[in-house]
């Protein structure tokens, strides 16, 4: 019995740590609500504490006014009076907003911890990320300078040569079978970051020409870019190119360190990788549309 509670009290515990910046948040959200409303019901009582001061202060007056009472009440005695109705008159509108301000106080410091934690736990994931990144990046690099840059990116993009035959008909009309190797790759290895150059853009005619010279201007302009100010996000490209903007393209992007590069020190479209088919076929006109991969250094935030 004792071993059961402990294990709901643990998995209680640890979902209450998994969601405690929504649940921080949703707690300083409807305290702030709260203390609003009750600030307002505070306010509307203001009012009868501020009438009775203003009483008290005209009887004192009155009453050092009144000839009759000048041996037995001083000014001084009006002034000690005063100062007193003063003093408890800011007591009770103290104690009329302390409940409100308390409460928002402390809403406030819930929304403060709940974007602390998220904070803590960005700063984190983008180390870890940070990490394989660096670690994925050098271990390219390895195997660049073993073997070369076309067996990485054989390697990068699952490159496979295959051997097809098509059929050949001569001027005669004789029909002859050729056996050619081309080159074709996994499909699934583009990343996260491509996306397709095509009638979904503003920017995308039915030209392949136009669209070729259109993402060439681009990706020069986009490398311009990069070297005036030294970075780039994903998302500044994406909207250069009418592509919609993306959560991700936010964080992810390209720096420009000519001393240090953390990357390829420029921007590529992918526009001329002509291991990919569909590139070849867009390049030579008789494709309109092209799926693009950014060359994305990654999280840029921490490199800036």
């Amino acid at each position: 019995m004792k071993e059961k509670f402990v294990s709901v009290y643990n998995g209680v515990k640890g979902q209450v740590q998994k969601h405690s910046p929504e649940i921080l948040m949703g707690v300083g959200v409807v305290g702030v609500v709260t203390s609003t409303i009750m600030a307002c019901k505070a306010t509307m009582k203001l009012n009868d504490i501020l009438e009775e001061s203003k009483e008290k202060r005209d009887i004192i007056k009155e009453v050092e006014s009144n000839p009759d009472y000048k041996d037995q009440y001083s000014p001084e005695d009006a002034k000690k009076d005063l100062t007193i109705n003063y003093v408890q008159t800011g007591m009770k509108i103290v104690k009329l907003y302390t409940p409100a301000v308390v409460l928002g106080g402390a809403s406030l410091g819930c929304l403060l911890a709940s974007n602390d934690i998220l904070r803590k736990r960005n700063a984190a994931l983008s180390a870890a990320y940070m990490t394989v990144d660096k670690s994925f990046k050098e271990y390219r690099n390895r195997v660049t300078e073993r073997f070369g840059e076309e067996v990485e990116k054989e390697i990068r993009y699952g490159i496979k040569a295959e051997q097809i035959e098509t059929t050949v008909v001569d001027e005669d009309g004789n029909e002859t079978t050729v056996t050619e190797t081309i080159k074709t790759m996994d499909p699934n290895l583009y990343s996260d970051y491509a996306r397709f150059f095509d009638a979904a853009s503003p920017c995308w005619q039915n030209d392949p020409e136009y669209n070729l010279m259109f993402l060439k201007a681009q990706q020069q302009y986009a490398n311009d870019l990069l070297r005036a100010k030294g970075r780039l996000f994903l998302n500044d490209v994406y909207d250069m190119l009418g592509i919609e903007k993306t959560k991700a393209g936010q964080v992810v992007g390209w720096v420009y360190d000519r001393e240090n590069p953390n990357g390829d020190n420029f921007v590529d479209f992918g526009i001329y990788d002509m291991s990919k088919e569909r590139v070849r076929a867009f390049v030579n006109g008789y494709e309109t549309n092209i799926l693009l991969d950014f060359n994305v250094d990654g999280n840029i935030w921490n490199l800036m």
